[in-house]
């Protein structure tokens, strides 16, 4: 008998709390509704006992992985869980070959892969030929977009479910099975919680029902030497600080500074400034921040209100001065401000529409009349040759083509009637028919 080697009773007394509570069929999943519920496409698949191959997409703690262990109960399948943070490629061909044996003596595997985004290409596309013969059913988890992260071919030989976050009724409900389980849960030792102090820590855990348990856990340790009761102020200290799922690199950083512009172009300060605080507080560079807020002033507001970027360069360089946390009222007087300028996406458009005839259209030469001619031989040859300089010119307009022939007479900018740029746009059809006027008095 090897003495280190704990007993099963020891095992489950030492597993956390979330694998102790996980549940075991779908009768005691809670969420989800949407797939597992009567007749949703999941637990129909499910039901069936379908061979088909799959990719759960969502939060932590949203039971991707026990899905999949609920399904290998259902299938009686061999079930082989790969984490792809501590796996390679040797691993992988191992077991795609012992599954194929496996398959040959009438025995299926499903083989489960966590964080199946953090296989490279060339990992994932080991597992295809294996899925197309059907040696295993691949079930994949991932907290990040499919679309981005998962090859093409894999992805089109997997059905794709999504899982929401938990809600926090739905969380409390899993933490108050927790305390009054006795064979996996908290049950035996006498600690209860009110309803409200549940919810908390259902709302500071995001929906994810494994943190909420790991918190539940801390607070009915730290409950017991105060006579069993879990307080609010016990939650608190268990909870230490909210943790707001964010991944700097991941799709939430994309959503959040999409929410961030759009709530700026469509003039929500309240909005603006939630979406904000949520990627600051999250942990954001606030450089980052800087950055995108500069690009709503001359993408959304442009010439319509011309301080709005200055505004902005200075909430960039506040932020590099004085750091945070003050840095971030900076970012916020940014961001209202954006939100109540005038709009105006001109600028934006016009500098579009240059790009694509840049991109479209022949690297025209300069016409003559606009080169210098700082020697003879280039004088000789024509350049600068009819150039009218505008100051010598009555209203400081020349009637002088300044685009390449085949461009003659393009517009670009057009501004807009908010703010400013309603006195650009009157200055510029002054302007044109000083131009106008002016080739009259040529002719």
């Amino acid at each position: 008998m090897n003495l280190f080697q704990p007993t099963p009773d020891a095992q489950v007394t030492q597993s956390p709390l979330a694998d102790r509570m996980r549940p075991r069929t779908l009768d005691e999943f809670v969420g989800q509704e949407h797939l597992v519920g009567p007749g949703k496409p999941l637990r129909l698949q499910m039901e069936r006992d379908d061979a088909g191959s799959m990719l759960f997409w969502g939060p932590p703690g949203t039971g991707k992985t026990t899905l999949a262990k609920i399904i290998a109960a259902m299938s009686r399948a061999e079930f082989i869980e790969f984490s792809a943070v501590l796996s390679g490629i040797k691993e992988i061909k191992q077991v795609m070959s012992e599954a194929e044996r496996a398959r040959q003596y009438g025995t299926r595997t499903i083989l489960f892969i966590d964080e199946i985004h953090r296989f490279n290409r060339a990992q994932q596309d080991a597992f295809l030929p294996h899925v197309e013969k059907g040696n295993i059913r691949l079930i994949g988890a991932t907290t990040e977009n499919p679309s981005f992260e998962i090859n093409s071919a894999l992805l089109s030989r997997c059905r794709v479910y999504v899982l929401k976050a938990l809600a926090p009724e739905e969380v409390a409900q899993l933490l108050q099975s927790a305390l009054t389980d006795k064979e996996r849960g908290l049950g035996n030792l006498n600690v209860t919680a009110a309803e409200d102090v549940l919810r908390l820590i259902a709302v500071y855990t995001n929906g994810d029902a494994r943190a909420a348990c790991n918190v539940l856990e801390v607070s009915a340790a730290l409950a017991r030497d105060t006579g069993g009761l879990i307080t609010e102020d016990i939650a608190k200290a268990a909870l230490q600080k909210r943790t707001l799922i964010y991944d700097k690199s991941g799709e939430e950083h994309y959503n959040l500074i999409s929410a961030l512009h759009k709530s700026v172009r469509n003039s929500d300060p309240d909005a603006a400034l939630y979406w904000l605080g949520r990627m600051l507080e999250a942990g954001e560079d606030p450089l980052y921040v800087a950055r995108r807020v500069v690009r709503m002033a001359v993408e959304d507001i442009g010439l319509a209100d011309p301080q709005a970027l200055a505004l902005c360069m200075a909430a960039r360089d506040a932020v590099d001065f004085i750091g945070l946390p003050e840095g971030n009222l900076a970012l916020a007087q940014a961001v209202v401000y954006l939100s109540v300028a005038p709009k105006s996406n001109a600028l934006y458009t016009a500098y579009g529409s240059v790009t694509q005839d840049v991109e479209h259209t022949a690297a025209d030469p300069v016409p003559l009349h606009l080169r210098n001619a700082p020697t003879g031989l280039m004088k000789g040859l024509g350049y600068g040759k009819g150039y009218q300089y505008a100051h010598d010119v009555d209203g400081k307009v020349a009637n002088m083509e300044c685009l390449p022939e085949s461009l003659r007479g393009k517009t670009y900018y057009q501004p807009t009637n908010e703010g400013i740029e309603k006195r650009i746009r009157e200055r510029l059809e002054g302007i044109k028919k000083k131009r106008g006027d002016a080739s009259q008095n040529k002719a």
